[in-house]
C-alpha cells in the first residue's frame, strides 16, 4: 500500500486519475514510483474476464509519453533502435526497442510517426532514463516529455462500439495507427493499439481533462475499471514482454523471440547500438530463446522458477507465470536453452522444492483479436 505517499525515501508519484481510483475503491499499491491502482473491488478475475468479454479501462498515464521533433527525426532515432520507423506512413506506428552496445534491451517502446515529429511512448520505471538516452543520441532535436498529458488504455471487443459513440473518427483507425480526434468533445491524440491482445485505443488527453473523460467512458455500459493486476494476467496470456522482467540488459531482440520487430533493411544494415550482435545471433541463432510454458495441473509456477530438462538439468528459468483465467490454466513464459525451444517439449519446473511436469508451449496462449 502507499498511502504514506512514500517508497523509500522517494515521494511515491500520483496520476491524474488518482482520486477517481480511489472513490471507486481501487486496491492502491506503489508501482514504477507512482500510486497504483493493483484492482478494484470485483476482482483480478472478474476485471480480465471483463476485458476479455467487453471493455476495460486503464490507467496507464505512468507512462512516458514523449515528443520528438527536429532535423529528420526518423532518421535521428533509427540510430538508437533496430525498428524500422523510415517504413511507417504518417499516422501509423511500431513496437520497438532502444538497444545497447552489447545487444542487451535498454527498454521496449512504441513510436509513431506524425506528419511533423515523432510521438513516443516508454515504461514508466525506465522513463528518466530513457529521456537522458533520447537526449544524448539526439542531441540536434528538442525531445520534449509530455507531463502535462494522461494516458488512458480502453481495451476489449466491445471497446469499438464505446468509441463509436464517443470518437466515430477513431473507429476507423486501423490496427497501429494513431491520429488527433476528438473523444467526447475533447481534443486527444488516439492511438489502435494495447497490452491486452484485444482490440482497443489507446486515448492520450490532457492531464487537466481525464478525470472527466474516465468518468464518461466509464459512465458506458460496457466499461469497468480495471487495474494492474489483470493487465499483467492479460498481457501474459497474449504472450507479450514485460521490460524487467522478460526482457532487459541481458536479453537480446533475438533471444527474445522478437527478431519479427525488425525489418529486412535493418537486420541487414545495422546501425543501431550492438547491431553487430545481433546481426551474428541471427546468422548463426542464440543459446537461449524466450518460449511459452504449460504447467500441466493447476499450479502456477512464478517468475524466478528453474526449468530442467527430463534429466534434471537447469535448463532456463520462468520470467513471468501465474493463472490465466481465459485459458483456466496456468501459463508462463521464460528462458530455455536453444535445443529445448521447440513447441510441444516436455520440460519440469522446479515450484517449491516439488518437481512439475510442463512442456514449451505456443504463444499466444489466448488467441490475439486486434483490429484488422
Amino acid at each position: 500500500m502507499a498511502d504514506n505517499g512514500k517508497a523509500g525515501d522517494q515521494p511515491v508519484l500520483t496520476t491524474p486519475l488518482n482520486a477517481l481510483h480511489r472513490e471507486l475503491g481501487g486496491r492502491m499499491v506503489p508501482f514504477a514510483g507512482y500510486d497504483m491502482p493493483v484492482q478494484f473491488p470485483a476482482g483480478i478475475m472478474a476485471e480480465h474476464n471483463h476485458t476479455r468479454t467487453a471493455a476495460g479501462l486503464f490507467d496507464v498515464s505512468h507512462m512516458g509519453q514523449v515528443r520528438i521533433t527536429g532535423p529528420d527525426p526518423v532518421a535521428a532515432i533509427e540510430r538508437l533502435v533496430p525498428g524500422d520507423i523510415a517504413a511507417l506512413a504518417p499516422g501509423r506506428m511500431r513496437y520497438t526497442m532502444f538497444t545497447n552496445d552489447q545487444g542487451g534491451i535498454l527498454d521496449d517502446l512504441m513510436v509513431t510517426r506524425r506528419e511533423d515529429d515523432l510521438f513516443v511512448v516508454v515504461n514508466a520505471a525506465c522513463k528518466a532514463q530513457d529521456l537522458a538516452h533520447l537526449r544524448a543520441g539526439l542531441p540536434d532535436h528538442r525531445v520534449e516529455e509530455l507531463a502535462d498529458r494522461a494516458l488512458l488504455a480502453l481495451q476489449g471487443p466491445q471497446a469499438a462500439a464505446v468509441m463509436a459513440r464517443l470518437a466515430p473518427d477513431a473507429v476507423k483507425l486501423g490496427f497501429m495507427s494513431g491520429a488527433t480526434v476528438a473523444v467526447a468533445g475533447l481534443p486527444c491524440f488516439v492511438t489502435r493499439s494495447g497490452y491486452t491482445g484485444e482490440d482497443g485505443f489507446e486515448i492520450s488527453v490532457a492531464a487537466a481533462d481525464a478525470d472527466g473523460l474516465a468518468r464518461r467512458l466509464l459512465a458506458e455500459p460496457e466499461v469497468k475499471p480495471i487495474g494492474l493486476g489483470a493487465r499483467d494476467s492479460l498481457r501474459l496470456e497474449a504472450g507479450l514482454c514485460l521490460y524487467g522482467h522478460d526482457i532487459d540488459t541481458t536479453t537480446s531482440p533475438i533471444e527474445a523471440a522478437l527478431a519479427w520487430t525488425m525489418s529486412k533493411r535493418r537486420r541487414e544494415q545495422g546501425g543501431f547500438p550492438g547491431a553487430a550482435v545481433i546481426q551474428g545471433q541471427l546468422a548463426q541463432g542464440a543459446s537461449r530463446k524466450r518460449v511459452g510454458i504449460q504447467p500441466e495441473g493447476r499450479a502456477p509456477a512464478r517468475e524466478g522458477t528453474p526449468i530442467l530438462d527430463q534429466d534434471g538439468r537447469r535448463i532456463g528459468t520462468v520470467t513471468s507465470g501465474g493463472f490465466g483465467p481465459t485459458v483456466n490454466a496456468p501459463v508462463a513464459m521464460g528462458y530455455v536453452e536453444t535445443g529445448h525451444h521447440t513447441v510441444g517439449t516436455p520440460v519440469v519446473l522446479e515450484v517449491r522444492g516439488k518437481t512439475l511436469p510442463a512442456r514449451v508451449a505456443a504463444m499466444p496462449f489466448a488467441p490475439h483479436r486486434y483490429a484488422k
